[in-house]
């Protein structure tokens, strides 16, 4: 019996969106399975910046944060 519980796995992943002007957005996505394709989540990202959740502007990178 271990003495140390298991965590859960994370329900949702955190993006960190970066644009060329220097400016941080943190995007969520609450199905992991669509975080683990890159062209899945730049998609997602185009997407939110289409209905205002994301600031306008070219974004040169998007990073895993958890």
């Amino acid at each position: 019996m271990s003495m140390f519980r298991k965590s859960t796995p994370a329900k949702s992943v955190i993006f960190a969106v970066n644009y060329d002007d220097a400016r941080t957005a943190y995007l969520w996505i609450d199905n992991p399975a669509k975080a683990n394709d890159n062209r899945i989540v730049s998609l997602i990202a185009r997407a939110q910046q289409e209905k205002g959740s994301l600031p306008e502007g070219t974004i040169t990178s998007i990073k895993r944060v958890r």
